[in-house]
């Protein structure tokens, strides 16, 4: 009962108070200025100011619109003959005509060497004169490193299987890189005798690190296979690519900078300490 009473003292106390601040509101005359308020402002919600609005456009019947340069076999010409709209060669399906290099040679080969397979290490690329222009500055920097090469070059460079690095090599008498010649296998790089692919495109250092082998070993070797070719074979099943992408699908961790951890136990390269723990994984399931 306490609770209830307390209550409703609450409740006459307040009501007390609203008549009190409503008897001095009507005293002052605020009550007529804010009835005077509300009614501008519902006047001037309904008054719109006039706005145009936009037509609905339906284009369900309406063809679509379509670039010409998409559009295949429609072409506009101008009266004089000549093509109006400005076109890539590439989206016309045509190629620019050979560019003469420095050295006499051109883009393109000049039998149809599209036709043929070419060796992986001499691939086929068609530049134009500025990308076939190198200072000679650079050039001379191009034999400062033998293992990998010095120079990064994205139309002449090759690139490495393993180190993914597209340089000229740094062999002294190589003639692609050297003079820029396409016709001429890089020598700094190797060349599966099976394949021809880029699987067996190696630096010398990648290839003295991850295998153990010597350039000038291999490159007097005609019959020298890469890693992949050999394990096709069957002829060392165990001598696998040990490039981070074949290792991924193989399901294995890439090994990373591993050629200290092999010479350390005794291994001529990575692949030798690869093979040795194949080995062991599997005597170990038998």
């Amino acid at each position: 009962m306490g609770r209830l009473s307390g209550r409703i003292d609450y409740e006459e106390i307040r009501n007390a108070r609203i008549l009190e601040n409503q008897a001095k509101l009507a005293s002052l005359g605020l009550n007529k200025t804010l009835a005077d308020l509300r009614t501008v402002a519902s006047s001037a919600k309904s008054v719109k100011s006039h706005v145009r609005k936009a037509p609905k456009i339906y284009y369900s019947g309406m063809p679509l619109r379509r670039s010409s340069r998409l559009t295949k076999g429609s072409t506009t010409e101008s009266p004089s003959g000549h093509d109006s709209l400005r076109r890539s060669n590439r989206l016309r399906g045509t190629s620019r005509d050979p560019i003469s290099l420095p050295q006499g040679k051109v883009g393109v080969s000049k039998k149809n060497r599209e036709e043929e397979k070419r060796p992986a290490n001499m691939p086929l690329v068609k530049v134009t004169a500025l990308q076939a222009q190198l200072s000679p500055d650079i050039m001379i920097q191009r034999c400062n490193s033998k293992s990998r090469g010095s120079v990064y070059s994205p139309v002449f460079g090759i690139c490495c299987h393993f180190c993914r690095q597209k340089k000229l090599c740094g062999e002294e008498g190589c003639k692609r890189c050297g003079n820029l010649d396409i016709d001429e296998p890089c020598i700094g790089k190797t060349d599966c005798s099976v394949c021809h692919s880029s699987n067996g495109v190696l630096c010398r250092a990648c290839l003295k690190v991850r295998y153990g082998e010597e350039m000038d070993e291999v490159r007097a070797n005609k019959n020298w296979m890469c890693p992949h070719c050999i394990e096709e074979k069957g002829i060392n099943p165990k001598w696998i690519c040990n490039s981070s992408f074949c290792l991924k699908k193989r399901r294995m961790a890439p090994t990373g900078i591993a050629i200290f951890r092999a010479r350390e136990m005794g291994y001529k390269s990575v692949a030798h300490l690869i093979m040795d723990e194949l080995q062991q994984t599997q005597n170990r399931r038998r």
